[in-house]
């Protein structure tokens, strides 16, 4: 089990916004479909690990990019616990 962050969002302008704005940032995040454990609804998540969300809540707020919620779940990963992410890079 490890714990991961998602940041969702009031809508899907917002998620790309942020999407765009951490892409020029070199920070370990990734943008998944809202798990089913946080929301029922369709939607679109910024998710990463614990360390890096302090620093991502903050950027985002300086760049006034709206997050609708903050989630810290466990879950089971199969093959390492940065498998699901992928470095942003210019």
């Amino acid at each position: 089990m490890t714990k991961k962050c998602y940041f969702t969002f009031p809508n899907t302008h917002q998620a790309i916004r942020a999407e765009k704005t951490l892409a020029k940032e070199n920070l370990e995040y990734k943008m998944v479909p809202v798990p089913r454990s946080i929301s029922s609804s369709c939607g679109i998540a910024l998710c990463c690990l614990p360390g890096n969300a302090p620093f991502i809540r903050d950027y985002l707020a300086e760049h006034s990019i709206a997050v609708e919620g903050f989630f810290e779940l466990e879950e089971k990963v199969s093959s390492g616990p940065l498998s699901f992410l992928s470095k942003r890079r210019n």
